[in-house]
């Protein structure tokens, strides 16, 4: 009796030759059941790589053997035996029979594996990374974004490479299924591998996980279904790689998170006294209160350093709120790097400034600089700023490496983008060009949050 699965390979090929084998073996022990003597044996043919069972001693006698050896009604037992539905693991499959004339003298029977549930694997494998790629590439070519064959090849290989290693894992890592951890070994798989051309580099691997990223977000957005980010989890996770393009163009700006930034602001604000608290800051010096302020216009307006040294007393513009005047906005003067301008400070760090320009007026600073290193007036060094604001930061407990004065103006300026501020708008806050905005707009692509 020659027995033929029809979807084997399918099973084969996604759940690997390890599942085949005990569906055959699942194939197999329901057909013994209904043979009294026969031993059945079964294996795997090369051939369309499907599956073909045997039963019986004598190929020459099998028909007649099979016949005198099964109880009454016994090709009708066995077609129902084999056709009762399959659960094992991860396989879920309703085999329907048909008998088939045959050339031989043994009888034919096709089995198909009807309503083939393979949970991870709903379409055949690689058909779904190869038609998401083809579909992203043909929506750049479209656009005009990618255009050169040589430049098509390479992401093409690059494509391949990742869909190989996808498939060849057990069970398959489908475009659904892919996390962080599955890049994380498609990456340590990859290691010696192709070391000579450097397939293996930090700016390598960025232009392969960007494109993952890409494919796997146009797919999504083909199919009306939520984006997997694990491409760009990843990156973000990977200093390293993240920075890669740095040497071309600019890093990704480093940026306080919501509860540092809320921890600082406290930190600052807590050197100006509360209403009817008149000696609670007594024991902060002038300089002292000089030196979180500056650092507060720097988160609080996103003024540089440079910035900060050249404002004068009459640099702050004041609204009245409430009972009192607050300082809203400052003018900063031109240097050779940025031109004049006008920046909105943040209404907790108008509050501190206010204070500063009290405690200043009441200490007889003299000079024009709103923040002078002396009481003379004598105007703040770059040195000495730089080290005055590495301690604030170091004893508000925020990590000061380099300094972390951009840190507390990139904040700024992600702060207002994420309020809705216009690119163009924040950057003529910055006195910068609206083209090196670009840095930030990355940023609010991700998930991260800023204060």
């Amino acid at each position: 009796m020659f027995i033929n699965l029809d979807g084997f390979k399918l099973v084969n090929d996604s759940l690997g030759h390890k599942a085949g084998d005990e569906l055959l073996k699942v194939m197999a022990e329901r057909m013994s059941q209904c043979l009294r003597s026969v031993a059945p044996s079964c294996g795997q043919a090369a051939m369309n790589s499907q599956s073909i069972c045997t039963a019986g001693p004598e190929r020459g006698h099998r028909s007649r053997r099979l016949k005198s050896e099964l109880p009454r009604g016994g090709s009708a037992n066995t077609l129902t035996a084999i056709a009762l539905p399959i659960s094992h693991d991860e396989l879920s499959a309703h085999p329907t029979c048909q008998q088939f004339p045959s050339s031989t003298k043994s009888p034919a029977v096709s089995v198909f594996l009807m309503s083939l549930s393979l949970p991870l694997f709903h379409e055949p494998p690689g058909e779904s990374h190869h038609a998401a790629f083809d579909l992203w590439l043909a929506a750049q070519q479209e656009n005009g974004a990618l255009r050169q064959p040589s430049s098509i090849a390479v992401y093409r290989d690059m494509w391949g490479s990742f869909t190989a290693w996808c498939l060849g894992q057990s069970p398959t890592v489908t475009l659904a299924s892919l996390d962080t951890s599955d890049l994380s070994a498609f990456q340590q798989a990859r290691f010696g591998m192709k070391s000579d051309d450097l397939s293996l580099s930090p700016r390598y691997a960025l232009r392969l996980l960007r494109l993952i990223d890409r494919v796997l977000r146009h797919h999504a957005e083909a199919h009306g279904t939520p984006a997997n980010a694990a491409a760009s989890e990843w990156i973000a996770t990977q200093p390293e790689v993240r920075y890669a393009d740095s040497a071309r163009a600019d890093p990704l700006p480093e940026f306080l998170s919501v509860s540092e930034a809320r921890h600082l602001i406290t930190f600052l604000s807590s050197a100006r006294p509360r209403p009817g608290d008149r000696h609670g800051q007594l024991a902060l010096s002038w300089q002292a209160l000089r030196n979180r302020v500056a650092v507060a216009l720097q988160l609080g307006a996103g003024l540089t350093p440079g910035d900060v040294r050249l404002l004068r007393l009459d640099a702050p513009t004041s609204q009245i709120a409430g009972r009192r005047a607050r300082p809203w906005k400052v003018a900063v003067p031109g240097n050779g790097n940025s031109p004049a301008r006008e920046a909105p400070i943040a209404p907790w760090a108008g509050e501190l400034l206010q204070h500063w320009l009290n405690v200043r007026a009441e200490a007889s600073i003299a000079g024009d600089y709103l923040f002078p290193a002396t009481r003379t007036g004598k105007p703040w060094s770059k040195e000495a700023q730089y080290v005055a604001a590495k301690q604030v930061l170091e004893d508000a407990g925020i990590d000061a490496t380099g300094g972390g004065s951009f840190l507390l103006r990139h904040t700024f300026a992600l702060r207002q983008l994420r309020r809705g501020a216009k690119l163009d708008q924040v950057a003529h806050w910055l006195g910068i060009e609206p083209e090196a905005m670009g840095k930030y707009q990355r940023v609010l692509t991700g998930p991260a949050k800023v204060i």
